[in-house]
């Protein structure tokens, strides 16, 4: 492969991204309202190959945790606006699903939820020569999470957090 080739198989990847960011931004934008017509909270959106297919994945929750029937519903309502927004020009699976035990740490109130349980955290760009921590998460203050691992604290910007999950020790 030579040099122009390698650069249009990175700028390839670059725009790959960036459709992807806006497809989830866009399904997130549809999805709100809906969710939160029905009682609840969106929790998380993914829009990811997985074997070889197009998924787009909404999380859901509600107090009390939510029923089959509650992701049915939630599917239903999006398949139709999604479909008729055409957000996605190519075929893709659509589900709904509660965000489980582990669920994923998206946004301030989620990470003020859950203060005092153990999270796991993958930065986008490296702290301190790191990109993943596990520790107890101890405080949300100004856009950040302070969390504490092995007597160390580290303080993340909630901006620089890629993925952010709730351990579950079974």
């Amino acid at each position: 492969m030579g040099a122009g080739s390698a650069c249009s198989f990175i700028l390839g990847v670059i725009f790959m991204s960036r459709d992807i960011e806006l497809i989830v931004k866009e399904a997130r934008e549809i999805a709100l309202p809906i969710v939160e017509s029905e009682g609840m909270e969106l929790v998380d959106v993914e829009f990811r190959t997985e074997r070889g297919s197009w998924v787009l994945r909404f999380y859901i929750d509600r107090e009390g945790g939510v029923t089959v029937d509650d992701c049915a519903t939630i599917s239903e309502q999006l398949s139709v606006v999604l479909d008729v927004k055409n957000l996605i020009p190519h075929q893709y699976n659509l589900e709904v699903s509660s965000p489980g035990l582990d669920r994923p740490l998206v946004n301030e109130k989620d990470f003020n939820r859950n203060i005092g349980r153990e999270i796991r955290i993958r930065t986008k760009e490296p702290l301190s020569g790191r990109r993943n921590f596990k520790g107890k998460l101890i405080a949300v203050i100004n856009g950040a999470v302070i969390i504490e691992e092995d007597g160390k604290y580290h303080q993340i910007k909630i901006d620089n957090i890629n993925k952010a999950r709730l351990v579950i020790e079974i």
